[in-house]
């Protein structure tokens, strides 16, 4: 099946990214995590991203906040794709730098983005990228999204009342 990688800039995204190894948890996938910070440990950061791929990691999720460099770099140097998840951080400009960071790579260094503070929604990408080739977690995928469905049912029959 291979792993997840969930990598962040500091301890304090921990919060944040809890959500995305939470729901890959629930999907059965296994999540490797580690703090990689961009500016505090570039040579860290360097050694991750060139051998992440040796190491049977498919999908790299990196969350950071501020300038949020750690996505992007991950993806200038790794052949895997890479989820960018901007985190709303306590030095945040209210979480536009960490937005426009992520999002705004150049040309040839794509990095996959969702919303700030959506590790959840990074965890479920993460899987289903995993799921086009492993029909065990393609299946449990469907379960989700049906359950998705039957919530906004079940809401609906609820307010008709």
């Amino acid at each position: 099946m291979g792993k997840v990688a969930v990598i962040m800039g500091s301890t304090s995204d921990m919060p944040v990214m809890q959500e995305a190894i939470d729901i890959l948890k629930g999907f059965d996938i296994e999540v490797e995590v580690d703090i990689v910070s961009a500016h505090r440990t570039p040579e860290k950061l360097f050694e991750f991203s060139k051998t992440a791929h040796e190491k049977d990691i498919k999908v790299i999720i990196a969350g950071a906040g501020g300038a949020a460099h750690l996505p992007g770099m991950v993806a200038s140097m790794s052949p895997l794709p890479v989820i960018g998840v901007p985190v709303k951080s306590r030095n945040s400009i209210d979480g536009w730098d960490s937005v426009l960071s992520i999002l705004q790579m150049p040309g040839g260094v794509p990095v996959a983005t969702v919303a700030l503070d959506g590790a959840k929604n990074a965890g479920i990408l993460a899987a289903q990228i995993i799921g086009a080739s492993d029909k065990c977690v393609l299946d449990k995928i469907l379960v989700y999204k049906e359950g998705l469905k039957q919530k906004v049912i079940e809401g609906a029959k609820s307010i008709k009342k």
